[in-house]
């Protein structure tokens, strides 16, 4: 996994570049995958990598243990609480706290702060997302999908997890069962109805699976540009 990572530094560092930026924002949720993702970062920049904690009315173990990874690696970070904000807007929308489009709006809200530290410093936002979840579509359009860049986008949820083993990654982190943090006892198996296993024997070709396949079908939106009309003339 050492080239893997060199290389995603490498990576990094030349978007960086080209986007004439001068560092990182990342979310740190806690999970697997922003933690190594933060961990890349803080290896492009070391003093240029800011890790924003925006507990959304989540579990508290969550923002517990993208603490945990902070203090090891030594990441700035700063805490942004949206739960009010959250609970406000649906508020004012009139809706309860329940369903997709509630949980959805919880990673709109992240992004939203990401994105003015990131206006406000001149850095990207780094997205946190995986092959297996891009693949199937399992992000939230315009909330966690709506990054400047992907630095794990081309690998399965397996290669994450031995990412993981190789930076250091907390073993409760990589160990605890891998959720989204959208509603109380969410898990992102559970939602989907299959493991991670099965997902990715499936996207690397080796098993058939139809519900992937519809999966993939039906999030094509998610992942090609915005459609727009042609005006002739």
């Amino acid at each position: 996994m050492e080239k893997v990572a060199i290389r995603i530094v490498e990576w990094i560092r030349e978007e960086v570049a080209k986007a004439g930026a001068k560092g990182l924002v990342v979310g740190i949720s806690g999970g697997l995958d922003s933690s190594v993702t933060a961990v890349l970062c803080k290896r492009a920049f070391p003093d240029k990598t800011l890790g924003l904690i925006v507990p959304c009315d989540n579990d508290p173990v969550d923002v517990e243990h993208a603490s945990l990874l902070a203090e090891k690696f030594k990441i700035e970070t700063k805490t942004i609480d949206l739960t009010n904000t959250f609970k406000e807007m649906l508020k004012e929308l009139g809706e309860d706290d329940v369903g997709i489009p509630s949980a959805n709006l919880k990673p709109r809200l992240r992004m939203a702060a990401l994105y003015y530290l990131a206006n406000k410093l001149n850095y990207l936002v780094v997205g946190t997302g995986n092959k297996t979840e891009r693949t199937i579509g399992y992000f939230t359009k315009y909330g966690d999908g709506g990054v400047d860049i992907l630095p794990l986008g081309d690998l399965l949820k397996r290669d994450v997890i031995e990412l993981a083993k190789y930076l250091g990654i907390p073993a409760k982190i990589i160990g605890k069962a891998p959720s989204a943090g959208m509603w109380e006892g969410q898990t992102d198996e559970k939602e989907i109805g299959l493991s991670y296993d099965e997902m990715d024997e499936a996207i690397s070709g080796k098993k058939e699976n139809d519900k992937i396949k519809k999966m993939i079908e039906e999030s094509e939106h998610k992942r090609k540009p915005i459609p727009i009309c042609k005006i002739k003339g």
